[in-house]
């Protein structure tokens, strides 16, 4: 009878710590199982703070979902179920967390393992769990019934371009293209539907690039795992409880100019943003990129539009700087049982109109040449044609 009251003793100590916003640590989880050492005796205080860390620096009855093979996403609809993603659509998974309290237990814990509060004044999160997991968190009466729980799990080792084509992601001659747009520093985003790859391709596509150079990627939450040797990394970070200290993308994306970069990229383009990327990109920053949400490539015009009127830029001025400062669309989508490169569009003048032209588009599982091949081939001859004019010229003056 005197284990139930210790475990009582040291869960209410525990969440009043954690409901002050402080993080636990090992120190402290073994202070709290020492409360009623009296009573447990010491074997069953050393049995309760290992069940305790186990809880509380891990994701509880979600972590050995985390650990299964090819899982990306994890997904608590409060007590209705949880649900998992291993690249074959959702599937329920045998998981109980219990009633609506233990949900949001776990859901505090986890967003205070982001560095994250999560409560009344503070009812959702989105941060970066230990290990690299992404969380996103939101409680009643934000979403119906109980606290609901989103992780996004990042691949250990983020796959090569070739691993990528080897999976059917693309084809020999879509990795090559792929290829060739790194190496001819043409800027360009990645546009898709939620978990449709847009990021894992990015990453592979960034590991493409010359050791020698500098990645600097802003992101709202850290997602992009690149396999490069040298990545500088700015996350933003949300206002505290007093609704002070936040740092914007906008903000960052403005200090990464001041250290350097040789690639710029922004894990997600999704607010005002897109006014200091797309002046980066038409300030001499080559090769940057980042992705976007839209259903179609083409829908990634009016998708910059809309961003750029949260940073109180006209229609024109967002066409007028995306048509200089990106060249390409690569359009990713999710089929039943893979994610595909589905088009690679070049972004061209159509009058005073912008427009995405189709340069290969998936038939079947290849992506073929259709009607803007040639500006494609264009676009990406012409950095190899300037450089080997500039060796032509140094040739003819020496």
């Amino acid at each position: 009878m005197s284990t139930p009251r210790g475990d009582a003793a040291v869960g209410e100590a525990m969440w009043a710590q954690i409901r002050d916003g402080r993080s636990p640590t090992s120190e402290s989880v073994e202070q709290l199982a020492e409360l009623d050492a009296a009573v447990l005796g010491q074997r069953s205080v050393q049995t309760l703070a290992g069940r305790l860390r186990a809880d509380v620096f891990g994701a509880g009855p979600l972590e050995p979902l985390l650990t299964v093979p090819g899982v990306t996403d994890v997904l608590v609809n409060g007590v209705t179920g949880v649900w998992i993603d291993r690249g074959l659509g959702l599937e329920r998974a045998p998981v109980e967390l219990g009633d609506a309290a233990a949900v949001r237990r776990l859901a505090a814990r986890l967003a205070t393992h982001a560095g994250r509060r999560l409560d009344e004044t503070s009812p959702y999160v989105d941060g970066l769990l230990p290990g690299g997991v992404r969380l996103h968190a939101l409680l009643p009466p934000l979403v119906e019934g109980a606290a609901h729980i989103s992780l996004r799990v990042p691949r250990r080792e983020p796959p090569a371009l070739s691993q990528l084509a080897e999976s059917g992601t693309c084809c020999p001659e879509g990795l090559a293209v792929l290829r060739r747009i790194v190496e001819a520093r043409v800027a360009f985003v990645i546009s898709g539907g939620t978990g449709s790859g847009k990021t894992t391709l990015l990453a592979s596509m960034l590991a493409e690039v010359e050791a020698a150079e500098r990645i600097v990627v802003v992101e709202d939450v850290r997602e992009l795992q690149i396999d490069h040797p040298h990545v500088v990394r700015l996350e933003s970070r949300a206002p505290n409880v007093e609704g002070q200290g936040e740092i914007t993308l906008s903000t960052l994306v403005r200090q990464s100019l001041r250290m350097r970069p040789d690639r710029l990229v922004v894990g997600e383009v999704r607010g005002a943003e897109v006014r200091e990327l797309l002046s980066a990109l038409n300030t001499g920053h080559e090769g940057g990129c980042g992705t976007v949400h839209a259903n179609t490539s083409s829908d990634v015009l009016s998708r910059f539009e809309a961003l750029g009127a949260l940073a109180a830029m006209s229609g024109g001025a967002v066409r007028s700087q995306l048509a200089s400062a990106v060249k390409i669309v690569i359009h990713v989508r999710r089929d039943a049982v893979a994610r595909v490169v589905a088009e690679i569009g070049v972004i061209s003048r159509n009058g005073d109109r912008l427009q995405v032209v189709p340069a290969m588009r998936r038939q079947g599982d290849r992506l073929c040449p259709v009607e803007g091949w040639s500006q494609l081939v264009a676009l990406l001859d012409r950095d190899g044609s300037d450089r080997a004019a500039a060796s032509r010229a140094a040739g003819g003056s020496s």
